[in-house]
């Protein structure tokens, strides 16, 4: 991981991978990822943690299992939620999106529990930035 600043752009701009985040940086015991997404993730749940989004370009719909039913929230670009721990969610972009999440150091994408994953979804703890030339 660089000690040197990074934009997020440069972080967006250095991969193309759909539902595949990469690290930006460590806060403490947090990762920062970046993702670009499009179409559909998967039904999970992350039991012990919060999941924060941040959306950074794009629109981005969060599907939620709650006590009262589903439903759906939506987020344009600059919104941020936070998906309580131990509910069920599915993240889906249409149009495709780009986000900032942050999850602690080696939250699996596709929490602990899960509907069969898809092959367009990575399943990762998040991969690191590739090296600047």
């Amino acid at each position: 991981m660089s000690n040197e600043p990074i934009t997020l752009a440069q972080a967006l701009s250095s991969f193309d991978a759909l539902w595949s985040p990469r690290i930006v940086t460590r806060v403490n015991d947090y990762d920062a990822r970046v993702a670009k997404v499009k179409g559909e993730h998967v039904w999970h749940v992350h039991e012990d943690t919060d999941e924060f989004f941040l959306v950074l370009d794009g629109e981005l719909h969060i599907a939620l299992r709650e006590d009262g039913g589903e439903r759906t929230v939506t987020l344009p670009t600059g919104a941020v939620f936070t998906v309580p721990r131990g509910t069920e969610h599915k993240p889906s972009a249409p149009g495709g999106a780009a986000i900032l999440l942050f999850e602690p150091t080696g939250t699996s994408s596709v929490g602990d529990r899960h509907d069969e994953v898809p092959a367009h979804v990575d399943a990762t703890t998040g991969h690191a930035l590739p090296e600047p030339a």
